[in-house]
């Protein structure tokens, strides 16, 4: 079949590779000028497979009040609140309960589970450098409470066979010594043994040449202006480079897949949660961070990616304003000197990104049919479209091609939503 695939980032590459993979001809087309060039091309570098949570936990509506009281909260929300806002907030504030946490953590558990496993068999298939590293990832409690908190998580866990090591201070010095100057302060933390962290740009980049190789086609620079239905159908992409056809078509465009969908009658609850990153020079390899660390009471996760280290956190919502936020570039820097003070080079150098996190009120992705019999969606990944990214561009590939999928599709694929009719479907 011929296949076109809407957005080249991480979720749009894989997906592209997987297809071509199953003997598909494939054509990828993006507005900008190469691969991963916005949500992923900075993001925080972390593959959290055994950390893969919702952002709606149950602790989440008392954790805000406490943020806001203490003036320094990693939700940033725009005084001018936009509709859209206010619907993402109550849709997640719904999830913030332990049964609904359950669910859409399993969920998300599945997808990643499914996903470390697809990254190993393609790094077995054929050599990628992504300045890969595969030390386990590790999550920092700062009190007992913290510890009682995350039992649920352990359960959770257990339920699906994912290693994991709970540490007191001592031991996350070891398994991190740049934190030997925090010691004091940490109570201990939980060590997920088989997280990976990587350069998402970078393995983006080299999965698209190996896409090309395969025949696959790229057509940047291409802005996407209406997708046209016919006999419930897609019969065809306009652009600004004229018309495009095939028999499949696969939105793959993050926090940009609901306007385009919106135009013909599909509404997806994904919203565009702003995110930053830095990243930075390493100073001292010794007081560096070996992998990636999370600091979940404060929402701010470190990685280490070769020579330097990614710093990433802040959800700001503010619909899709681009600007980068000097307060958000304070938080990131203060995050990193509160854990590793000595690890980084002082510079005015830094490199100080933002992006959109397409983000589900559940926190699960949408992969699967529509009701066009031919239009699919692989998008809504949140924080972990690359963790997400190889087991969903998989799944997908499978779905197009009517092969049985590997995982199940409950919780992942649109019939979570509810819909009146085949071009009005609404989030339930």
């Amino acid at each position: 079949m011929n296949v076109l695939v809407l957005g080249a980032g991480i979720i749009g590459t894989t997906s592209a590779y997987f297809l071509a993979k199953q003997g598909h001809n494939v054509t990828v087309i993006d507005r900008q000028k190469s691969v991963a060039m916005e949500t992923s091309h900075a993001n925080a570098g972390q593959l959290s497979y055994a950390f893969s949570s919702p952002w709606a936990t149950p602790s989440l509506p008392l954790s805000l009040i406490k943020w806001t009281l203490g003036g320094t909260s990693p939700l940033v929300v725009n005084p001018n609140v936009s509709l859209e806002t206010i619907k993402f907030m109550y849709r997640t504030y719904k999830n913030c309960n332990s049964n609904s946490y359950e669910i859409n953590k399993s969920r998300m558990l599945r997808i990643a589970n499914y996903s470390q496993k697809t990254l190993i068999d393609l790094e077995s298939e054929f050599d990628v450098n992504y300045e890969q590293r595969k030390q386990g990832s590790l999550q920092l409690f700062w009190s007992p409470k913290d510890l009682e908190k995350a039992k649920q998580d352990m359960a959770i866990l257990k339920k699906f066979k994912i290693q994991y090591e709970v540490l007191d201070a001592q031991g996350c010095v070891e398994a991190e010594p740049g934190l030997q100057y925090i010691r004091n302060k940490l109570y201990g933390g939980l060590r997920f043994i088989n997280d990976y962290t990587g350069n998402c740009y970078l393995f983006t980049s080299e999965l698209y040449k190996k896409c090309l190789e395969m025949g696959v086609k790229f057509e940047f620079n291409t802005h996407i202006e209406s997708i046209q239905i016919n006999n419930n159908k897609v019969s065809s992409v306009k652009t600004n480079h004229g018309e495009l056809t095939a028999d499949n078509y696969s939105v793959s465009l993050g926090s940009h897949s609901p306007k385009i969908l919106s135009s013909v009658g599909i509404d997806i609850p994904v919203y565009p949660v702003k995110g930053y990153s830095i990243t930075l020079p390493v100073l001292n390899d010794t007081d560096a961070p070996q992998s990636t660390i999370m600091d979940d009471k404060n929402k701010v996760g470190i990685t280490r990616l070769g020579n330097t280290i990614r710093v990433a956190g802040i959800a700001h919502l503010t619909d899709y304003n681009s600007s980068l936020r000097e307060k958000s570039l304070h938080s990131l820097k203060k995050g990193l000197n509160n854990l590793f003070p000595h690890a980084a080079k002082e510079t005015n150098d830094i490199n100080f990104w933002t992006g959109f996190r397409p983000s589900t009120p559940d926190s699960t992705p949408i992969i699967g049919a529509t009701p066009y019999s031919n239009l699919y969606l692989n998008t809504g990944h949140g924080t972990l479209g690359w963790t997400m990214s190889l087991g969903s561009g998989k799944l997908l590939a499978n779905i197009v091609s009517g092969n049985e999928p590997e995982i199940s599709l409950e919780g992942i694929d649109m019939s979570r939503y509810k819909y009146s009719n085949k071009t009005n479907l609404n989030y339930g």
